[in-house]
């Protein structure tokens, strides 16, 4: 959606929330604010990511500034009541356990994706170590014939020698 491109944070959490405020009682199906609720899930997940990001490093004055702080905790207690109001508003339009069902289909499809990826990457490994036995096992034998023609070239200058 070109809203998720442009805004970040905080700042995408709140216009999705206000999108899906103004739609949410004209949709007839789950679908029609979807590209909303997508939009809210990666807003609150870039601001979990700024909050964590800034605990993880930074220079101690931005990282322990009371106005980072205070910034960072009110975003994700902002986030969070968003979160829950939409969750609200969801299960009171399309029905009580709809917003539970979002939430488990994107948690099960995040797993799947983690696994997939997981499986993508020993594939790789198994890939690699296939090749680098390959390489030996052609290495080995263009080294064996080397030698053997070595050999051969050396019986055969010492049968023409005498």
């Amino acid at each position: 959606m070109v809203v998720a491109e442009v805004l970040t944070g905080i700042a995408l959490v709140q216009k999705s929330v206000e999108l899906i405020k103004s739609n949410i009682q004209t949709a007839n199906d789950i679908r029609d604010i979807a590209g909303s609720i997508d939009d809210l899930f990666a807003g609150e997940k870039q601001v979990q990511q700024a909050r964590n990001k800034k605990a993880g490093g930074g220079g101690l004055g931005d990282q322990f500034g009371v106005d980072t702080v205070a910034k960072e905790m009110i975003d994700a207690k902002i986030a969070a009541e968003h979160l829950q109001e939409v969750a609200t508003m969801v299960d009171m339009r399309f029905g009580h356990g709809t917003w539970a069902g979002i939430i488990a289909e994107r948690a099960k499809r995040i797993q799947e994706a983690k696994e997939a990826a997981i499986a993508a990457k020993r594939q790789k490994a198994k890939e690699e170590r296939e090749f680098m036995e390959t390489v030996k096992s052609v290495t080995t034998v263009f080294a064996v014939i080397l030698v053997m023609g070595g050999l051969f070239l050396i019986m055969m200058w010492q049968i023409a020698k005498g």
